[in-house]
């Protein structure tokens, strides 16, 4: 669905995030959509039942604008179609959107659309950790062929990328959970087009998007997102999101989808859906609170290092922050002296900000993930990529900057 346009008048993102995709006149008048609950719905005749599984099991396709009648709420439902419609403007160059019941099933539908047995799959590491357990204990054992590569090494990436045999899928999550290390998503792309099997590049954009990060223009084919994180931005609900420029890699994505019967539900649809117009406020006042916070952590006698992107001192990071990100985001990790005891220490200590994994709410959380998040990752895959004993990952909410900012550091006087 293009962009719409009042009189010669383009509209823009944040208007058509409110607007597009809904039609008060289908519910009752209702200013903003309500919730559909039905598990089925009634055909007006029965070509139009017939119609309806032709398009949705791939035999046709629609035509332009035709409003093709639902089936069942397994395969698509009205709160899906209203919210896949109105979160497309909130990620510059996507054409269409599928939802999914949480950020694993987005990956995970994405990684079985796009694989089979024999293809090769190129990763950057370190990545979510739910991430890495299903390229190692799910998509290894059918017999694709997984490549990680650490993280900011760009010319390892690209050496993998152009030595892989029936590659089908590089995988890029930047920046890298939790090392918050950046992967250039352009020159990614650009050794991907060069490959003879044309791969698809997917990216994680949990960390960064939609507000600060946009793949899509920097030439990847697929964005997803745990939408749990800062799309919703509450915490309490779980929701997941592929975003493309081709129409026809969400096609496959939404077949598949039906035979998982991974959509997200109705109500969380409805939630996520009222939360969008709010994320780029949030994730704004979430950086700004970050970078203050980060800025002034770092000159803690008891910290060894922060890690976030205002703080890098690697020339290429540096480069690769400026030409693909517009903010640096309200995630940084520190590694503290002590180690192991230090972290734990700290996080005792804390009394505004909670110990507890997940990020992106309005809350402030932190937690150790060596022992918790990316605790299923191997020793050696800890160790090559820095996530140590002593490191320790934040997420900034929305509070007062200067409450969190004495919090951290009666922590860090106590540890």
């Amino acid at each position: 669905m293009p962009y719409r346009t009042v009189g010669s008048h383009l509209l823009r993102p944040p208007t058509e995030v409110l607007t597009r995709g809904y039609d008060p006149a289908l519910s009752v008048g209702s200013a903003r959509p309500a919730v559909f609950r039905s598990s089925t719905y009634v055909f007006s005749t029965p070509e139009a039942a017939e119609r309806a599984f032709a398009v949705a099991l791939g035999k046709v396709r629609p035509e332009p604008a035709e409003n093709v009648e639902l089936i069942y709420s397994r395969l698509n439902h009205p709160n899906a179609e209203i919210l896949e419609n109105q979160i497309v403007p909130l990620e510059p160059g996507a054409r269409e959107a599928a939802v999914f019941n949480s950020g694993m099933a987005a990956i995970m539908t994405a990684f079985l659309s796009f694989l089979r047995h024999g293809d090769t799959l190129v990763y950057t590491l370190p990545a979510y950790g739910g991430t890495i357990h299903l390229i190692h204990d799910f998509i290894e054992p059918l017999g694709m062929r997984a490549v990680g590569v650490p993280a900011g090494q760009g010319a390892a990436l690209d050496e993998a990328i152009r030595k892989a045999r029936n590659l089908r899928v590089v995988f890029i999550e930047t920046p890298a959970n939790p090392t918050m290390v950046m992967t250039d998503i352009a020159r990614a792309a650009g050794v991907a087009a060069e490959h003879p099997d044309r791969p698809l590049l997917l990216v994680d954009n949990t960390f960064l998007g939609p507000a600060f990060q946009h793949p899509l223009l920097l030439g990847a084919d697929l964005v997803l997102y745990s939408a749990t994180k800062y799309l919703s931005g509450f915490s309490d609900m779980l929701a997941g999101v592929a975003l493309a420029k081709d129409p026809a890699l969400i096609e496959k994505l939404l077949a598949h989808r039906i035979m998982f019967g991974n959509i997200l539900q109705p109500d969380e649809c409805w939630m996520l859906d009222g939360r969008l117009p709010t994320v780029s406020l949030r994730m704004n006042r979430q950086s700004k609170n970050a970078q203050r916070i980060a800025e002034r952590l770092v000159e803690h006698p008891k910290v060894v290092k922060v890690h976030y992107p205002t703080l890098f001192d690697d020339a290429d990071q540096i480069k690769i922050r400026l030409a693909q990100c517009a903010f640096p985001g309200a995630m940084f990790s520190m590694e503290l002296k002590g180690g192991r005891q230090g972290a734990f220490s700290f996080l005792r200590g804390l009394k505004v900000a909670h110990n507890a994994v997940s990020l992106g709410g309005v809350e402030t959380l932190a937690c150790h993930p060596r022992t918790t998040t990316h605790s299923g990752m191997s020793e050696e895959e800890l160790e090559l990529c820095g996530v140590t004993d002593a490191l320790v990952r934040v997420s900034v909410g929305i509070e007062d900057w200067r409450d969190l900012l004495a919090d951290f550091e009666q922590a860090l006087e106590a540890a």
